[in-house]
């Protein structure tokens, strides 16, 4: 998110999935009242979508993996959404670069004169000046339509301000894009009080009501730029992000620290009714759902993209908290499946995890899973994409239809 440039990995191709076992009943998770506001979609960068192995084929639906063989295909196709939520701006995933002399070193405490005079970015450190009087911008790492971020020093503690962008105040998502940067300001503030097992950049000083947050600048790099990655990370690399996701997942910090981020019946009734699920879809998922209801929640980051995420000399740092709260189990395991479509063998230790609680870990994992990839076709599947995201349009259908067979098929062993 504000460190410097990845070195891409090529990875393998997906394999494909086994059939769950028999489980044992749960009941529903604790329900949230449904929101009154509409959902602001997530960045994406389509430019980056690809569903090809490194050879340049195409993957079938049937090499993608889950870990679970899936029963023989269901013979309805997954239908087009509806009423599709817009792409987010592409500014809001693109790191400014500074103008410099041919051959100029630039180096991370060099100052850009021209970035930081924008008007918005002019108006965020008023912001920022207000509750750190000391702080001095070095660097805009992003000027996007929800955040800015700029990076700084306090003395000599090198810092990051991460402020509500003034073309969020036009947005038709601004309530929840505030209730997002609040809550975000919220974790961290709990996060000073109980201190969870991961490594995480420490809050410098917070501004609620003007949307204002500085955090350590923790040394190190993302593990991807984009959403839906071209190359993962290294083995060794996934296995280190999956340890520190696991780690916070079987974290216990006190039940009313943190509050339930997902209402999964809401969730299943939305993509029902606008075509994305069919009746049998939304029925089997309601059905692991009443299965699930004694299941306890799991502390999930609710946001654990690789581009949130840094691989800094200590081990993996979380950032962006916005969504942290309490999910069903595996709720970041599956973001993490999701998005890393051409690595076979991330797949398979995540499917590996996600099964290692026994069925209803499993369970719950699908339940996530087939809702993060609705999610996601609607994301991508907007007007007028291009070549390469038609082609990530494709494969998220695939995985889609292959989460849900799973899904019936983890229903027929009940």
């Amino acid at each position: 998110m504000h460190s410097s440039a990845t070195t891409p990995t090529p990875t393998a191709t997906r394999t494909a999935l086994r059939p769950p076992t028999a489980a044992t009943g749960r009941p529903g998770p604790k329900q949230v009242p449904p929101g009154t506001r509409p959902i602001a979609p997530r960045g994406v960068d389509s430019r980056t979508a690809t569903g090809r192995t490194a050879e340049g084929r195409v993957v079938p639906a049937d090499r993608t993996a889950l870990g679970l063989r899936a029963p023989e295909a269901v013979p309805e196709a997954v239908p087009a959404p509806g009423q599709r939520l817009p792409l987010a701006r592409q500014a809001d995933s693109q790191v400014l670069r500074r103008p410099h002399r041919p051959g100029a070193p630039l180096g991370p405490e060099r100052v850009d004169p021209s970035a930081l005079q924008t008007p918005a970015v002019r108006a965020a450190l008023a912001s920022v000046s207000r509750i750190c009087p000391a702080f001095t911008p070095r660097q805009v790492l992003r000027e996007g339509s929800r955040h800015i971020l700029v990076a700084g020093t306090i003395g000599r503690a090198p810092v990051v301000a991460k402020c509500l962008a003034p073309q969020a105040v036009r947005s038709e998502y601004f309530e929840q894009l505030v209730a997002d940067f609040h809550h975000e300001v919220a974790v961290y503030r709990a996060f000073v009080r109980h201190r969870p097992p991961v490594r995480l950049p420490r809050l410098v000083a917070a501004d609620h009501d003007r949307c204002v947050l500085v955090m350590e600048r923790v040394p190190g790099r993302p593990a991807a730029r984009e959403r839906h990655p071209v190359n993962a990370p290294t083995p060794g690399e996934v296995r280190a992000l999956l340890g520190a996701v696991r780690t916070l997942n079987l974290w216990r910090p006190p039940s009313d620290v943190f509050q339930p981020r997902l209402d999964y019946q809401l969730e299943i009734s939305r993509y029902h009714s606008v075509g994305q699920l069919t009746d049998r879809d939304a029925g089997d998922l309601r059905g692991l759902l009443h299965g699930l209801g004694h299941t306890p929640m799991q502390l999930c980051h609710g946001d654990a993209l690789l581009s949130n995420m840094l691989l800094a000399p200590s081990g993996p740092v979380l950032v962006d908290w916005e969504q942290a709260g309490w999910y069903l189990a595996g709720y970041d395991l599956a973001v993490l499946w999701s998005v890393l479509s051409g690595d076979t063998a991330a797949r398979r230790q995540i499917s590996q995890l996600a099964q290692s609680g026994g069925t209803m870990a499993r369970d719950a994992f699908l339940v996530n899973l087939v809702l993060v990839l609705m999610r996601e076709i609607r994301l991508y599947d907007v007007p007028g994409a291009g070549e390469e995201q038609r082609i990530m349009i494709r494969r998220l259908y695939d995985d889609s239809a292959l989460a849900r067979r799973a899904v019936r098929a983890a229903v027929g062993t009940r």
